[in-house]
């Protein structure tokens, strides 16, 4: 085999996407580990480093998911695994049950609505607005939505990651200077608005606040998916 059909068949190779994902990710660790910058987040250097080499080396997306699937795969059983600190922090979740449920659902009329209203006032069409709409529920269910909703689900999807990754960057920082120090109220705010990343900095920062945050991505993208579907087609009459 030549160096041509060696690059091509890296190319076509599950091996190439998970050797970039995983080497992205690592370097992210390491960044993340040495200047200490919420802004080096792992996930967000990985995205930014992926993105980078399918662009420099013109690798097609399609390409790089056959490997990058196998990796994706594993966000479920890891979705499916953040049940365990949630488990461990029962007790307090039970005690906190009313305010918990009243705030989710606070929260996702909020996004909901401001999310409408903000691309109204900003003159942008029904498309767009539609689309944003479901951007408070995880990536698979604001796609969903979209898609009942007649959107663009790309935009959704875009939208939606963008808040995620938005959020687990800066979260911290804008809780700390609103003073909100209740690990139970800064793992729901991080969990309504930054879905599965901002869940996985939330268990960085205690067990407790990532615990609450993986509880609020859960049922926030529940009321989501309740209120969406009748709510924003009254925000558009």
């Amino acid at each position: 085999m030549n160096w041509a059909e060696s690059v091509e068949w890296l190319r076509t190779s599950p091996l190439l996407g998970i050797t970039v994902t995983v080497g992205a990710y690592a370097i992210g660790r390491w960044l993340h580990r040495r200047t200490g910058s919420q802004l080096a987040q792992p996930v967000l250097v990985a995205i930014i480093l992926v993105a980078l080499f399918l662009w420099v080396f013109d690798v097609d997306y399609a390409d790089y998911l056959i490997g990058g699937a196998y990796v994706g795969f594993w966000l479920g059983p890891a979705t499916v695994a953040l049940a365990i600190p949630l488990h461990r922090e029962w007790g307090h979740v039970r005690r906190h049950a009313i305010p918990v449920g009243v705030g989710i659902v606070v929260g996702a009329f909020v996004s909901v609505v401001s999310a409408v209203l903000l691309v109204q006032w900003s003159g942008g069409d029904e498309l767009i607005q539609r689309s944003m709409a479901p951007k408070a529920a995880t990536t698979p269910v604001s796609i969903a939505l979209a898609q009942t909703l007649h959107a663009q689900p790309a935009l959704t999807a875009v939208v939606t990651i963008v808040a995620g990754i938005t959020g687990a960057v800066a979260a911290p920082a804008v809780l700390r200077l609103a003073r909100v120090r209740d690990e139970v109220a800064r793992g729901l705010a991080i969990g309504a608005a930054s879905h599965g990343l901002g869940t996985a900095r939330a268990l960085q920062e205690s067990p407790r606040e990532g615990a609450f945050a993986a509880l609020s991505m859960g049922l926030s993208a529940l009321a989501t998916s309740l209120i969406v579907p009748w709510l924003v087609p009254l925000l558009l009459q």
